[in-house]
């Protein structure tokens, strides 16, 4: 028996028992490094590739729990999968997931092929970051947004890349290149945004790509063409953009436009309808018009386009199922497909899309190609003269993450990017006997509120991601409220600011500390203290309590127009 043979079999056998590969494979790549040029190697690979290893290669999937699965473990192992998408259902401890992540690179290594998986996350920086425990924490894209230093966003890029290549992860999806244009813009999402103004949008996500470009780690423009007009959120529903061709343009594709200038290598399509363009309702990520027309040909990019999550209502609402929205969307010329969630999706349309193949030579086509375009950006990513350390190392983490001078520079950048909105009674400094509360959802701001106010008491209010709050809920704050001398209350969706219309009658005791987007802030016009920070984690909130305190004059400008003005 040959080591081939026997690194089969070895890779067989702990895929069946579930065992580590460390001890089984050392993890040095061959084949896929091997021979000539980039273009002569992809060539020779694809040519060489049956129907399954190219159908795997543009397949990104997710899986369930802090272990990779029975599942995953198989799709790489016999299906030559692409990529591996990372949520924070996956993490139990940075080391863990580093060991996870180092294990299932092993095993593409044990492959006939030994091509390396893109594994990927969404790691945007304040409300959006799936690896949390243990990691940086940055004020997010709007406070970039309100600082307008385009250098602290390539260093948010940076830092965040630096950490996410120490656990092995080598793409990112992000930055968020969507314009901040409808105040109204669906609170699950608007806080992912820049700015309000496309130019800005544009210069702070090229920054951003340039740093996570610098740090090894694979950026995603995201979500294209833009969602900063929708009113919806694309996973629950299919939200249709009001813009004309014109205002496309101009508006939602001026920060694509400079980002495909500046190199950027991926893009993520999203599942929107833009009716006065196209006449239709059909999602942009499943169109070929905005695929190929407008982003292979006006736009000439010539990257990796892979779709948002196929599970999303978004997605399915007009073909009906999972399998045939991947079937479109590879038809309309995206890349890869994410199924991020279900195992039985994710297997349902992996046979449909196999027998789909062997029918229908267009598609075969266009997995070829877009298994080409996959191989393409992993020899950039992983071959040549600084090539990603793609099997990390669980025992560096201690000394890599945070990354070295991380935390500070968050602080001081949620700092730079601080709003003094109305300044009221600023600068803060409440008397020995004047009782004073903090209010939030958020524990992270409860903590930093006590640091920098010790006799304060805390109240931490629950809610419902769907924007639904109990009654019983409300009565408790406003009792609170009322027994309270001043009051420090974090706003930061819908659902706190129904809470703050019922506080009116108080609004002599109320400073509003806005979390995440401050638009809300426009319909509290009785409010005389109020500052923005943006984030929702331990900087931003600190950055806001010392603004509050009067450590620092904010200088930080508000990176979206209320009401249009």
């Amino acid at each position: 028996m040959n080591s081939g043979t026997l690194l089969r079999t070895a890779v067989i056998f702990m895929l069946v028992t579930g065992l580590s590969l460390t001890a089984a494979f050392p993890g040095t790549p061959s084949r896929f490094w091997e021979g000539g040029s980039d273009r002569d190697v992809i060539a020779e690979l694809v040519s060489d590739m049956n129907d399954e290893e190219l159908l795997g290669q543009v397949f990104f999937i997710g899986y369930q729990g802090t272990t990779p699965t029975r599942e995953l473990r198989n799709w790489i192992a016999t299906r030559n999968l692409g990529g591996v998408k990372i949520f924070t259902r996956n993490v139990a401890t940075l080391p863990d997931l580093a060991a996870d992540i180092r294990d299932l690179q092993l095993l593409s290594q044990g492959t006939r092929r030994q091509i390396p998986l893109l594994i990927a996350t969404d790691q945007e920086g304040g409300w959006v970051e799936h690896i949390r425990a243990g990691m940086s924490r940055s004020g997010g894209n709007l406070s970039l947004g309100a600082g307008g230093v385009p250098h602290d966003a390539f260093l948010t890029g940076f830092y965040l890349g630096e950490e996410l290549k120490a656990l092995g992860v080598n793409m990112n999806f992000a930055p968020s290149l969507d314009v901040y244009s409808n105040p109204q813009a669906a609170p699950g999402v608007s806080p992912r945004f820049f700015s309000s103004d496309p130019l800005e949008t544009a210069l702070l996500g090229a920054a951003f790509i340039q740093g996570t470009r610098r740090a090894g780690v694979i950026a995603t423009g995201k979500h294209f063409p833009g969602h900063g007009d929708a009113d919806l959120d694309s996973h629950g529903a299919l939200p249709e953009i009001d813009a004309d061709p014109d205002t496309l343009w101009s508006r939602e594709l001026l920060p694509y436009r400079l980002a495909i200038k500046e190199g950027l290598p991926a893009i993520m399509s999203a599942h929107l309808s833009f009716p006065r363009v196209t006449g239709r309702r059909t999602p942009a990520s499943l169109d070929p018009y905005f695929i190929r027309d407008v982003l292979r040909g006006r736009l000439g990019f010539d990257g990796l386009i892979l779709t948002d999550d196929m599970e999303m209502n978004g997605a399915v609402e007009e073909t009906g199922s999972v399998r045939e929205a991947c079937r479109r969307a590879l038809l309309a010329g995206n890349d890869m497909i994410l199924v991020s969630h279900t195992p039985a999706a994710q297997e349902r349309t992996w046979e449909y899309l196999l027998q789909a193949m062997r029918e229908e030579p267009l598609l075969r086509e266009r997995v070829r190609e877009g298994a080409r375009r996959v191989l393409a950006l992993k020899m950039k990513t992983f071959r040549g003269a600084d090539p990603f350390p793609f099997i990390p190392d669980p025992e560096k983490l201690p000394r890599e993450i945070p990354a070295p001078r991380a935390p500070a520079f968050f602080f001081d950048s949620a700092c730079r990017g601080v709003t003094m909105v109305r300044t009221g009674v600023v600068p803060f400094r409440p008397s020995p006997d004047e009782k004073l509360i903090l209010i939030a959802q958020y524990s992270e701001f409860l903590e930093e509120g006590k640091k920098r106010f010790p006799g304060a008491a805390t109240l931490l209010y629950s809610w419902h991601p769907r924007q639904w709050i109990d009654p019983a809920e409300k009565e408790r704050v406003a009792a609170a409220v009322q027994s309270h001398d001043r009051v420090v209350f974090c706003l930061a969706n819908p659902t706190g600011l129904k809470i703050l219309r019922g506080l009116r009658s108080q609004a002599r005791k109320i400073i509003v500390v806005s979390a995440l987007t401050p638009v809300y802030l426009d319909e509290l016009p009785w409010v005389e203290t109020a500052l923005a920070v943006y984030g929702n984690a331990s900087p931003a909130f600190r950055a806001g309590f010392a603004a509050l305190a009067g450590d620092f004059t904010p200088e930080g400008t508000l990176p979206v127009s209320f009401g249009g003005k």
